[in-house]
């Protein structure tokens, strides 16, 4: 099973939609993903996702089905008081590199940058949802690791357009890292690609394979209309 992982072309945030540059982005990833063998067309409920993933599903002869918890993430004060950046998290990310803070910590969600951001809940719920979209794909996580109840062992893809915040919590979740350490490690650009695949050997278990990883090339050299 491959899950592609697609960032949103550049989005008007505040109409939550594409802009015309966007719209190429969209349309080259479409033209990049068209050989992968994609069976499934996943996205977020927001604009600028459905509309970058449209092009893709259009494409294929596809729907497009929604995954509510897909949406980008929340951050900033849970209760009002002044956080470090607002609580944006690839800054607090930043931040702890710079104070030699160890990413790899598992309880990052109690050190004060993230007690009392919105981030880590948001983050957390897409981690467990994560698990639960897994598991209609034939994965069933234990511990740390995922077993494989597939009743077949074809390579299956689906892809999944999504947000870098959400796709940055999801791959946390998959990958068994703590999420301050793939928001350092992980950038996608605007419609960029992050390919995990996993075992297709019934019963088996598994830890997610990185394919491909913030693979943007279908855009360079795509400019503002």
């Amino acid at each position: 099973m491959r899950i592609i992982f697609v960032r949103h072309g550049e989005p008007d945030y505040v109409r939550d939609c594409l802009t015309p540059l966007g719209h190429l982005q969209a349309r080259a990833a479409a033209e990049r993903l068209a050989h992968e063998g994609i069976e499934a067309v996943y996205s977020s409920p927001m604009g600028r996702a459905r509309e970058t993933a449209g092009y893709t599903a259009q494409k294929l002869g596809l729907p497009v089905q929604i995954l509510d918890f897909m949406h980008e993430l929340r951050w900033g004060s849970a209760d009002g008081a002044p956080l470090f950046s607002d609580g944006h998290p690839w800054d607090i990310a930043d931040e702890l590199i710079r104070q030699d803070w160890d990413l790899t910590r598992t309880d990052w969600p109690a050190h004060p940058f993230f007690s009392r951001n919105l981030v880590t809940e948001s983050a957390e719920y897409v981690g467990r949802e994560t698990d639960r979209f897994a598991e209609t794909l034939g994965y069933v996580r234990q511990g740390n690791y995922y077993r494989c109840d597939r009743k077949d062992d074809e390579q299956r893809t689906v892809a999944v357009f999504c947000h870098g915040g959400s796709s940055t919590a999801a791959l946390a979740r998959l990958f068994c890292l703590p999420f301050p350490y793939l928001c350092a490690a992980v950038h996608l650009d605007f419609t960029g690609l992050f390919i995990v695949r996993l075992t297709k050997r019934s019963g088996s278990m598994c830890l997610p394979i990185a394919e491909l990883c913030g693979d943007d090339r279908h855009i360079r050299g795509i400019a503002a209309p």
